[in-house]
């Protein structure tokens, strides 16, 4: 350690500075990232390959499952009255 404080013959103390700027930079650099870059896509982290959406709605995913054929007429009828009383939408002959 007296080797670092040395002003003579040493690089002085200031060279334990060098890995705080090493590790601004790195930080900076994936903030940067996280911001620019990565935006859109969700991140590194989260699955692109056909991932709902967070904000597809009960009501949304129902009308695509007839839509596709995995549940027929009454079984969506059914399903819907269920949600619409849960999460309010609007029925058959109801207002909007």
């Amino acid at each position: 350690m007296q080797t670092l404080a040395d002003w003579d013959g040493g690089p002085g103390p200031w060279i334990l500075f060098f890995p705080l700027v090493w590790a601004a930079v790195v930080i900076g650099a994936v903030t940067f990232l996280r911001r620019t870059a990565w935006r859109g896509r969700g991140g590194p982290w989260r699955p692109v390959d056909g991932a709902r959406p967070a904000g597809d709605s009960p009501l949304a995913v129902l009308g695509r499952r007839f839509a596709s054929g995995e549940i027929d007429e009454d079984e969506y009828w059914r399903r819907m009255s269920v949600l619409e009383e849960r999460f309010g939408g609007t029925g058959k002959g109801g207002a909007a």
